[in-house]
């Protein structure tokens, strides 16, 4: 495709594409889809080679914002069943973060739920921040702390932090349908002020939340204004309890494209592959590596994530390696100088291939588990098992049954009927009110829902 080969020719050069030509990746059809994940990935290899950089996810302080985001199941109103729990003490951090670093994540980002810090925060912070590093050489560590005041990212810097994020997450046009207790000037200046203070700045999307295509590309132009170097793309979780619980836009091909349409607007740039990979992009995740250089292990905020283990063998897998605490993420010409200033441009070179050896066996664990223990789930009986001839009914209807991220109600539905992958559904399976989900038990939050549900229901399952 000529739309291709130019995309690619401008990613070489660091060019910024035209808006018509991002749409038109946005527009592709799947029968295009390889070609597209195959060129953005020449950009992504020529850039950042095959490394795999990543991060790990400390939620400092959860639930109980002020603020009104609809996609947030921490946001104001919200009836998301999540923990809610105020700050952690420095240590209780850095063990968090320490598990994992044990996995070879390279970066530590620390999150707290809220607006904005306050200065008594930001000394706190600090004091976590300070304990992570002591306690963990080498790490890196983003804040994310909401918006700003003036003179905290000054401060966050001189604690340590190399890194500050705060998300765009939509277009301008339409941010103020996704939130009305701040603009998207607010989260831009946020971004600014993290840049003047000398920490790098990581900004990114949601996508899913019911925008066009023209939104999307938006906001991605937005970020290449801003020029962060890191962008994490995240997909609409859809929590039952928030506003958005009902938007299910996604695809996995979508996402594809969407990834390398950030990849070919922002090409030398950190794409950090974020919250709603595991729902959204499914199997095809091992594809996105071919356009991303960085992801999320093990847990987000308020939801489960796949197995640490999982992620370090879908990268080997993948033919790719994880970046090591020794090599450099962003290539030479967007590291800054020993003054400050930044580096002059440079000619693309590929990327030099990491090294890196494979996690110690003890450190390919699931992450999840090194995280507060919870007592397991206690399995009954039901109080009216089926009878044999209930059971023998069920089993002749054919039936759908939903495989859902979160807990709640999700009953099996008759199959009406069926042609190719289409499926016409009915009404309601009676008699078989079981539940499926797709986080793991030996998380909090999924061990009470567990539990609840394999007290009231004849099966609870889960996958992951």
């Amino acid at each position: 495709m000529d739309l291709l080969n130019t995309l690619v020719d401008k990613g070489l050069r660091r060019e910024v594409p035209t808006r018509d030509e991002a749409l038109a990746v946005l527009a592709t059809t799947d029968d295009e889809l390889l070609d597209v994940v195959a060129a953005a990935g020449k950009v992504r290899r020529t850039w950042f080679g095959r490394r795999v950089k990543l991060n790990y996810l400390v939620n400092l302080k959860s639930g109980l914002c002020p603020e009104d985001c609809s996609y947030c199941s921490q946001r104001l109103g919200s009836k998301a069943e999540i923990l809610k729990y105020t700050w952690l003490k420095p240590d209780d951090a850095s063990k968090a973060a320490a598990a994992g670093v044990a996995g070879g994540a390279k970066r530590v980002c620390l999150v707290a739920s809220g607006r904005g810090p306050t200065d008594k925060d930001v000394d706190r912070v600090s004091e976590t921040i300070a304990t992570i590093k002591e306690q963990n050489e080498g790490v890196e560590v983003c804040a994310c702390l909401g918006l700003l005041n003036d003179g905290q990212a000054e401060r966050l810097r001189a604690a340590g932090a190399d890194a500050y994020n705060h998300n765009l997450n939509t277009s301008e046009a339409t941010y103020g349908d996704i939130c009305t207790t701040h603009d998207f000037s607010d989260r831009v200046e946020t971004v600014q002020q993290a840049q003047a203070a000398g920490m790098s700045a990581c900004s990114g999307l949601i996508a899913g939340m019911g925008e066009s295509d023209a939104d999307l590309v938006d906001v991605v132009f937005a970020l290449r204004e801003l020029d962060p170097d890191s962008v994490p793309v995240n997909f609409l979780i859809p929590f039952e309890g928030t506003p958005l619980a009902k938007e299910w836009n996604l695809t996995p091909q979508r996402c594809l494209r969407i990834l390398a349409m950030v990849r070919f607007v922002c090409p030398d740039v950190e794409v950090r592959l974020a919250g709603g990979r595991e729902v959204h992009l499914r199997s095809l995740q091992p594809l996105a590596l071919h356009l991303v250089n960085s992801i999320f292990l093990g847990d987000y905020l308020t939801s489960e994530g796949q197995a640490g283990k999982d992620d370090l063998a879908m990268i080997a897998d993948a033919g790719f390696e994880v970046e090591g605490a020794d090599t450099t993420t962003l290539p030479a010409h967007r590291r800054p100088t020993e003054d400050g200033a930044d580096a002059v441009d440079a000619e693309p070179q590929a990327a030099p291939e990491a090294a890196v050896p494979a996690p110690a066996e003890e450190a390919r664990r699931d992450l999840v588990a090194v995280r507060a223990a919870a007592p397991a789930p206690t399995c009954r009986p039901m109080p009216e098992p089926l009878t044999p001839d209930a059971l023998l009914a069920l089993d002749r209807q054919h039936v759908w049954h939903p495989y859902g991220p979160m807990p709640g109600r999700s009953e099996p539905l008759l199959v009406e009927s069926a042609s190719g992958v289409r499926l016409r559904l009915g009404r309601p399976a009676e008699g078989h009110p079981s539940w499926w989900t797709g986080c793991r038990p030996g998380g909090r939050r999924c061990t009470a829902t567990t539990t609840r549900c394999s007290t009231t229901r004849p099966a609870a399952s889960w996958g992951g």
